[in-house]
């Protein structure tokens, strides 16, 4: 067969598998679809159908396949990150800082702590921290793996229990946008070149200059026209932060996030972001699973999953409790923001995606993180939603 003909037999298992799994399992409630779709991403890799059917698996991802498929995954990511930036609203953070600030930091800082203690744990086993990892990046990485904030799925999920416009919705989102600032700021560091720092400090020289070029452009420009202006830019911005090291992950960001929401009409930016969900993101979920890996054992995968899930699930609830406390919010409301903070999905995969490249981290070392992650995401609306329905007076309340 030709190599389009087993290029489309793969777009078929990608997009026919997990839409099955989700519709016919009525698996909504506890794994939306976007959930099955990093599910089936890891099933359809080589630790389980390339263990399973190992001829069948080279037949239809071999290299010529994978290397389409990671062309459309790596403009998907880049496109929905870029989104992500967009949408950060810290003029409303500004507005309560103090509230945010305090949510914010507590909310990442003890899973970073509770995070960067596993991965101290870790390093005393062999094959887990990557080939060209210093000790601190590691450690760093890991721990800010394990206090990400998936804010585009958050607005997914908020959006489902119908609370996203809500005051207690958009309390969320200040402490999330908080969060995704420092996020982005971290990996930066971590993949901070010290043999291309000209390049790097050159790359946002340059940045800051076109920023300013940009912003002064956009609002000159019809409103139709922005959205390409808009692509035109990430394009840009991802080559010039790959190009100094940086990764073009980070490009992606730095490129929504000096551009304003209030450019693009609302509706249309949700029409976009479901879209690229729906038509691009599950190749980027396959392209993920084929990169997780079992060698070290299954069981030894695992059983940093849960160390980690517990970490990362476990800092979120003691970060907002501390926060509640300090802000004096009503019993519970803690655990229910905690809870929505924690969720993980796409964020944390693009993360460990960017660590896995730069090999910070090892394959084995990413399969767990992204086990978590899956993990972390389920967990979300069974916990969430029966709080909700007897904390209904929380999701009005505006501080």
């Amino acid at each position: 067969m030709s190599t389009p003909e087993i290029f489309l037999i793969a777009m078929l298992i990608i997009f026919a598998a997990p839409y099955l799994i989700w519709r016919l399992g009525r698996t909504d409630y506890f794994a939306p679809l976007v959930v099955v779709q990093i599910i089936t991403g890891i099933l359809l890799g080589p630790g389980v159908l390339g263990a399973a059917f190992p001829d069948y698996y080279t037949f239809v991802f071999n290299p010529s396949v994978i290397q389409w498929l990671n062309g459309i995954a790596l403009w998907a990511v880049m496109i929905f990150v870029w989104i992500a930036g967009i949408e950060l609203d810290l003029k409303k953070a500004w507005a309560h800082r103090y509230e945010s600030g305090v949510t914010a930091g507590l909310a990442l800082g003890v899973p970073l702590l509770f995070g960067s203690i596993a991965a101290i744990g870790m390093l005393m086993y062999p094959g887990w921290i990557g080939a060209k990892a210093l000790t601190w990046q590691f450690v760093l990485g890991i721990g800010m793996a394990c206090a990400v904030t998936a804010l585009p799925i958050l607005i997914l999920l908020m959006e489902k229990i119908e609370i996203l416009r809500q005051p207690i919705g958009q309390r969320i989102l200040r402490y999330a946008s908080v969060d995704d600032i420092a996020i982005w700021g971290v990996l930066a560091l971590i993949l901070m070149d010290w043999g291309r720092v000209g390049k790097q400090a050159a790359f946002l020289a340059v940045f800051a200059l076109a920023s300013a070029g940009l912003r002064w452009l956009m609002v000159r420009i019809p409103a139709k026209d922005r959205w390409y202006a808009g692509l035109i830019w990430l394009a840009a911005c991802g080559l010039g932060a790959d190009w100094c090291g940086l990764h073009y992950m980070v490009g992606a960001f730095i490129a929504g996030a000096v551009m304003d929401a209030e450019w693009f009409d609302q509706q249309q930016m949700d029409w976009l972001r479901h879209n690229v969900l729906l038509v691009l993101m599950p190749v980027f979920f396959l392209s993920t699973g084929l990169r997780t890996d079992w060698q070290v054992g299954g069981s030894a995968v695992f059983v940093v999953a849960a160390v980690l899930l517990v970490a990362s699930v476990g800092g979120k609830l003691i970060g907002t409790h501390l926060a509640g406390r300090i802000l004096r919010w009503q019993p519970g409301e803690g655990s229910l923001i905690g809870w929505l903070l924690q969720t993980k999905a796409l964020i944390m995969i693009i993360f460990a995606n960017v660590l896995l490249d730069k090999a910070i981290i090892t394959n084995e070392a990413f399969t767990a993180l992204l086990l978590m992650a899956v993990a972390s995401t389920m967990l979300t609306i069974p916990v969430v939603a029966p709080k909700l329905a007897r904390m209904k007076e929380i999701i009005f309340r505006a501080t």
